[in-house]
């Protein structure tokens, strides 16, 4: 849920000839949860030229569960191609 959610809001900056992928990805777990709807909200902490970094904050029933840390690698050009 933390990937599907910083690859949605990276792909929000993106331009239409770029393409990314994840390139790290490290999650804190705080709670258990067993059958509960989960939300993730994604920001970037720091955007850069060909790497990114964001933050992920995943809640259930309004308590945090989760606390994700993501590394997004923006490819262009040749690297693009394809992908």
């Amino acid at each position: 849920l933390a990937d599907a959610a910083i690859g949605t809001a990276h792909s929000t900056l993106v331009e239409g000839d770029e393409s990314f992928t994840s390139i790290d990805l490290r999650i804190n777990f705080f709670r258990p949860v067993w059958r509960a709807t989960l939300t993730a909200k994604a920001s970037p902490v720091r955007l850069g030229r060909t790497v990114s970094h964001y933050q992920c904050e995943i809640l259930a029933e309004g308590k945090q569960i989760a606390l994700a840390y993501g590394t997004i690698m923006t490819l262009r050009g040749h690297a693009a191609n394809g992908r």
